[in-house]
């Protein structure tokens, strides 16, 4: 019973219209001759029980083949993008549907409703009949569409919100990445080595770690971002590093120019990296390398695996963070595989 409720209460419905079914209906079918036809209960053209039946009949014909027309067209035109489309095409089928069907069932019960005893034209009993039809259709789906609109507004917003928290988590990861004692220690000891040896590049390496900042706060309030953007940074940020570790560290990119146009969620590429480093041993003996490709709408990011003995504690955050703003974006999933010899983490291109 529980199952068959559950099935009845369709997602794309949004509530639970099975008492309004069965309680509107025959309400609905009660008003429909007195409101349409001047039917009346003490004098003619009087209110018969077939009458009442018959135009119960059509109603929740009408209720449901409409409300199946709904469901396909909810999933098939889905999201607030192809709004209009879905409108268009749900209000063009119904159009059609419900007097066809209004009229089809009168006409093969039409010995039995006793229509005919309206002392009204075969013509007018037609219009009559359409009009009803279609208006009750139109009013009922209205209702329906309200509730619908109503609790997508709810989702889009409660889907922001959550956008804007994990984008405010991957901020504050990001930052605590980068001022951590150990990364401004490490720092400023690589630029307090390269001063006396090359002033210029130390003159570089400043502009590139100024460059890391500046991004993190420009990009705060940002859902998403061109993939050419992060790329760039990732750049100033292996800058760094490449200072730090020399050859020890590579980065390679391979990446069509027309993926980057597309865009990803900001400060990912960035914690990917620095998730590599912290798991990972950096040294002549064992270089780190990762490499960026594109495969199927997909960023590929790809390291070797030489795990550390000694791992730092994780926040948690990193690739849970990733993957749970992606999941508030797009159906498209990151997708994480750890081979004897690489870790891949697959990132959607949107």
């Amino acid at each position: 019973m529980h199952d068959l409720e559950k099935d009845f209460n369709k997602d794309l419905i949004c509530w639970n219209d099975k008492w309004a079914i069965i309680i509107g209906g025959p309400i609905v079918s009660l008003l429909i001759p007195f409101v349409f036809f001047g039917i009346r209960f003490n004098k003619a053209p009087q209110f018969t029980f077939p009458i009442y039946i018959t135009t119960l009949l059509i109603t929740l014909t009408l209720w449901l083949g409409n409300r199946a027309i709904m469901i396909w067209a909810r999933t098939k035109y889905a999201g607030f993008a192809q709004l209009k489309k879905r409108l268009i095409i749900q209000s063009i089928l119904m159009l059609i549907f419900t007097p066809v069907i209004s009229l089809l069932i009168g006409y093969l019960l039409e010995d039995y409703c006793l229509l005919n005893q309206l002392g009204l034209p075969e013509e007018e009993i037609i219009i009559l009949s359409i009009n009803s039809s279609i208006f009750t259709t139109i009013a009922i789906t209205s209702i329906y569409e309200v509730v619908y609109f109503i609790q997508q507004l709810k989702e889009s917003l409660t889907r922001s919100e959550d956008l804007k928290r994990e984008g405010l988590r991957a901020e504050l990861n990001a930052l605590k990445t980068q001022v951590n004692p150990h990364f401004l220690f490490n720092n400023l000891n690589t630029l307090c080595a390269i001063i006396p040896e090359d002033p210029k590049k130390a003159v570089t390496f400043v502009e590139q770690l100024s460059k890391v900042y500046r991004y993190i706060l420009e990009v705060r309030d940002e859902k998403t971002i061109p993939l050419q953007e992060e790329i760039q940074i990732l750049k100033a940020y292996a800058f760094l590093l490449n200072t730090r570790f020399g050859n020890n560290f590579q980065l390679n990119m391979d990446i069509p120019e027309k993926e980057m146009h597309t865009r990803i969620v900001p400060f990912s590429l960035q914690l990917l990296v620095e998730n590599a480093l912290k798991h990972n041993i950096v040294s002549r003996e064992y270089p780190l390398h990762i490499t960026l490709t594109t495969e199927e709408g997909q960023l590929i990011v790809r390291n070797n695996i030489q795990k550390k003995q000694q791992v730092e504690k994780s926040t948690g955050i990193g690739l849970m963070n990733i993957r749970n703003r992606y999941k508030l974006l797009t159906e498209k999933l990151v997708t994480v595989t750890e081979t004897p010899q690489d870790f891949i983490v697959a990132i959607p291109l949107i």
